[in-house]
């Protein structure tokens, strides 16, 4: 995509069960986090899969956050499948999870000279992730702080991490805390964080400090990876993998049935 595109996100956008999303590769998006950099743009780039598709329509804060998000792009394949179905000529590359994207991110980081602020993860993890990555690129600038702390709006432990962030005044932001808290930290903390790019990242850092297996990268590529995810976690994520995507293909037949009394009537 060229820099007009990323200038106007409005020019690529898909639209279907009340998404609206920016199918971007993972060069697209190196490209759209260095512009948002280098023009210092205060942007979330927010994600889609199944488990946020559910609460996008169950939960309004996590309405509204996607609403204040200015790109949202595809993490999962059952969303390139949907988008197909719905007439969008997706393609595979346009599916980016965080397991792929942080690598080439954060060598990009480096060799930029950019400031990195990563929250989340338990307390010594994040300091792990960043000291492997440190180790991977010495030049990198990169500072953490756990994602265990009273994150309510107004708490002391919520300011203190606000002004940690402002102090270190990062060009990309990675908030690791779980879907939905970390979308609705930045919601809440969006105007006051003295940053640029703002991804929710998920366990992207647990993966690279190694607390987290990382689910083989062709599993990813085929659609499978929840699978790796499932018989990892079972219990935590029986309802996300199990029963949420039940709910998601009701929005699609309710649309379906929508549409075709239209056509009928």
């Amino acid at each position: 995509m060229s820099e007009g595109a990323f200038a106007d996100h409005s020019r690529y956008v898909v639209c279907f069960l009340g998404l609206q999303l920016n199918p971007l590769s993972l060069p697209d998006l190196n490209r759209l986090v260095e512009f948002g950099v280098r023009t210092r743009r205060k942007w979330i780039i927010a994600n889609h899969n199944l488990h946020s598709v559910f609460l996008f329509h169950r939960y309004a804060p996590m309405r509204e956050f996607y609403n204040r998000a200015d790109w949202t792009t595809i993490d999962g394949m059952s969303l390139i499948g949907l988008g197909r179905l719905y007439g969008y000529p997706l393609e595979r590359r346009q599916r980016v999870t965080f397991a792929d994207w942080t690598p080439s991110l954060i060598e990009m980081a480096a060799r930029e000279d950019w400031r990195v602020f990563y929250i989340g993860s338990r307390e010594g993890v994040a300091e792990e992730g960043a000291a492997r990555l440190r180790r991977l690129y010495p030049t990198l600038k990169m500072q953490v702080h756990s994602g265990y702390f009273d994150a309510r709006a107004g708490s002391a432990e919520n300011e203190a991490v606000v002004e940690q962030v402002n102090a270190f005044k990062p060009d990309v932001l990675f908030v690791g805390m779980g879907m939905p808290r970390q979308e609705l930290w930045i919601h809440q903390n969006i105007e006051r964080l003295e940053t640029h790019v703002v991804l929710p990242c998920g366990a992207s850092i647990d993966y690279i400090a190694g607390v987290v297996s990382t689910p083989p990268r062709w599993a990813g590529r085929i659609g499978l990876e929840w699978a790796f995810r499932f018989l990892s976690e079972p219990r935590r994520l029986f309802g996300r993998y199990l029963l949420e995507p039940w709910y998601v293909l009701s929005l699609v037949l309710m649309d379906s049935f929508r549409k075709l009394r239209r056509s009928i009537f």
